[in-house]
């Protein structure tokens, strides 16, 4: 007999896996497929931000979260020329239940998701099983072809979600094109041991002319965005270990010694960052969300954020068309709509930043917000509380629908694998 389900959704990441959970809450037959046989990856997004902070409470799994490893980042600061810092957006200043980011391991909160999902009769996660293409019949996707340790496979579905990021191969196989933003950086990451990780200003950035580095506090190390001109990695990697060894240690003084253990550039990642967006989210029988739909810039974090609240809307809208079996073009451009503004806005702002911000520090002048800016928070700190929601909630923050609330449960946290 042929396995199909009602839902299938390419990808195990913060939206594939927040929309699995919610749809199988609300009794549909949900079939999460992930490519790898877990989500042990270095340097995805790991900040969990207040309104997914808030969603985790309503789901029942706060306490869990809470249990879990993890560093709370309650301001943003910016650095001032004569080493004066200003903060640009005070998380403590919002009434929110949670009034920071959460910096957690990405693999842990997925865990966690996948754990409470394995729960749910309608829920099915399936890892080491890489998607390859679409079904269609006619003009509508049907569905989805894999490849998993048992051989090729076939999974027919009413609707295939694509959360399989920025070079989703379902949003290319249906022909959807994103409007692309120019950037002018690409990043970098790479650990470096740190005992005392958590003295070290989170967040803050150091610059110099062309280049930029952030250091993210974890329990015995930080990792390390550097951040420098876009098209620029092939010259980084010929520059050699040696040269970004100096870079760090004159950004960060303070690493001078521990920046010795990174060996080879081989531990260095490199990010092509982009910044793009779909004109139209679906095609009969599909829909991306997150960064299939579209791909954000690493600044402010708010990637994660954005697509897990992209999750709450598709399932707070389509959880009823999909249990009766009838879901629309409308109901798919339903979400597109709902979604649409806080994308524009985010990714608007975020292009301000590149341009104010890293733009300057790649060019090699000082990099400053904008005069107006620096003089009202310095007169009136609590405006700092305005970039504060507009990173930490957002534009249209998406409450978790009724069906998927649930009251807290305190079993032990997930692990790792």
């Amino acid at each position: 007999m042929t396995e199909t389900t009602t839902c299938a959704i390419i990808g195990g990441g913060p939206a594939g896996m927040v929309l699995g959970l919610l749809l199988a809450r609300a009794g549909v037959q949900v079939t999460v497929l992930e490519k790898h046989a877990d989500f042990l990856r270095d340097f995805r997004g790991d900040t969990v931000h207040p309104t997914t902070l808030d969603l985790l409470d309503d789901l029942g799994l706060g306490e869990r979260f809470a249990a879990l490893p993890h560093s709370k980042i309650s301001r943003m600061t910016f650095p001032l020329p004569g080493g004066a810092t200003l903060t640009m957006a005070d998380f403590t200043r919002l009434h929110l239940a949670h009034p920071y980011i959460a910096m957690v391991p990405q693999w842990d909160l997925l865990n966690l998701l996948a754990e409470a999902g394995r729960a749910e009769p309608a829920f099915t996660l399936r890892l080491r099983t890489e998607v390859t293409g679409l079904l269609r019949a006619g003009d509508r996707i049907t569905g989805v072809r894999y490849q998993d340790p048992d051989g090729d496979g076939e999974l027919p579905a009413d609707l295939t979600v694509a959360c399989d990021g920025r070079w989703s191969l379902a949003r290319r196989e249906a022909g959807l094109q994103a409007r692309e933003y120019p950037l002018n950086s690409d990043t970098w990451w790479f650990k470096v041991p740190f005992p005392d990780a958590d003295l070290v200003p989170s967040l803050l950035p150091r610059t110099a002319p062309g280049k930029m580095l952030i250091a993210i506090p974890r329990k015995d190390f930080l990792q390390v965005a550097y951040l420098g001109p876009k098209g620029s990695d092939a010259l980084l990697r010929e520059r050699g270990i040696e040269a970004l060894r100096r870079d760090v240690a004159g950004l960060m003084p303070e690493l001078a010694g521990p920046v010795q253990a990174l060996g080879s550039m081989d531990e260095v990642k490199y990010l092509d960052v982009r910044l793009n967006r779909l004109r139209r989210w679906h095609q009969p029988g599909l829909l991306c969300i997150g960064d299939a739909a579209h791909a954000m810039s690493p600044l402010g974090g708010v990637g994660i954020n954005l697509a897990v609240q992209d999750a709450v809307a598709a399932a707070r809208i389509l959880a009823t068309p999909l249990l009766e079996r009838r879901v629309t073009g409308r109901d798919l451009d339903a979400v597109r709509k709902r979604r649409h503004l806080p994308t524009a806005a985010t990714q608007a702002l975020q292009r301000l930043l590149h341009r104010r911000v890293l733009g300057p520090v790649l060019a090699g002048t000082s990099p400053t917000p904008p005069t107006a800016m620096i003089t009202l928070i310095k007169r009136f700190p609590q405006l700092s509380a305005v970039p504060a929601r507009l990173v930490g909630v957002g534009i249209r923050p998406e409450p978790a629908p009724a069906f998927a609330r649930r009251p807290p449960t305190q079993s032990e946290p997930a692990t790792s694998g």
